[in-house]
């Protein structure tokens, strides 16, 4: 089932694809049907944290020359750096050059404190596709990550939340302009979903709607005002943002 989150009206709604159509799902108060080209794709879930994960792809971490990590290495990226499908990445003026990052998200359907392997399944509702976008200069120059991952529009997710996917081995993919840029299979994820889940549930209580960025792939690279960054992931979807640079 993928699940969207939509805006109607000015009302937003949950919502589940079917076909062309975004149909009601129970405890939506969405009215009835609407055609899928006349609602407002939405960021599918509204995150009270997005935990996201670094180096969890071998051939990324043999990219930036940096260990393979022995346990996740975890990173924040603030809630008002979300966007949605079709929502703009907007290049601040305090970088020279900004980074896509292909990513799978992981959903929380419910809340999840130091739970077990076994448990932390039945604490995932779905996936979807997030772009962690990155200022790659000013991660270098503070060697520290919150600045360089947590402006505005710095985290584009979408287009929905896929529920009935075994992620162990979807093809992840990242166009820019059309040309791929990066491309691998989440059976090259070092710590897998399920793990991740049970890790950070023993850090900090993740809770519903709550999302996980599970790590990008070998290909990171820059992006420039009035270009267009697709991420695609097998089963789940695409994710199109265009690109522009900020304007006072």
């Amino acid at each position: 089932m993928k699940l969207a989150r939509v805006k109607v009206n000015g009302q937003i709604y949950m919502g589940r694809l079917d076909g062309n159509m975004i149909v009601p799902v129970s405890g939506s108060p969405l009215p009835r049907p609407y055609a899928l080209e006349d609602v407002c794709l939405l960021a599918p879930s509204h995150p009270s944290k997005i935990v996201a994960v670094g180096l969890n792809y071998l051939d990324h971490a043999q990219e930036v020359n940096l260990p393979v990590p022995d346990e996740p290495l975890l990173f924040l990226k603030p809630p008002s750096s979300l966007i949605g499908p079709g929502d703009t990445i907007i290049l601040p003026p305090e970088s020279s050059r900004v980074d896509y990052e292909a990513e799978l998200a992981v959903v929380i359907s419910k809340k999840a404190y130091r739970v077990s392997g076994d448990e932390a399944q039945s604490c995932i509702l779905g996936y979807t596709c997030l772009n962690d976008v990155t200022a790659r200069d000013l991660q270098t120059k503070d060697g520290q990550w919150t600045r360089s991952k947590g402006f505005d529009t710095f985290c584009p997710m979408g287009p929905w939340i896929e529920t009935d996917i075994d992620p162990s081995d979807l093809g992840i993919e990242l166009y820019l302009n059309g040309t791929r840029k990066q491309k691998s299979r989440t059976s090259n994820l070092i710590f897998n979903p399920v793990r991740l889940v049970e890790f950070i549930s023993k850090i900090m209580t993740l809770v519903p709607g709550d999302v996980i960025a599970t790590g990008t792939t070998s290909g990171i690279g820059p992006m420039a005002a009035g270009d267009s960054v697709e991420v695609t992931i097998e089963g789940v979807g695409s994710l199109v943002n265009k690109v522009e640079a900020f304007q006072e």
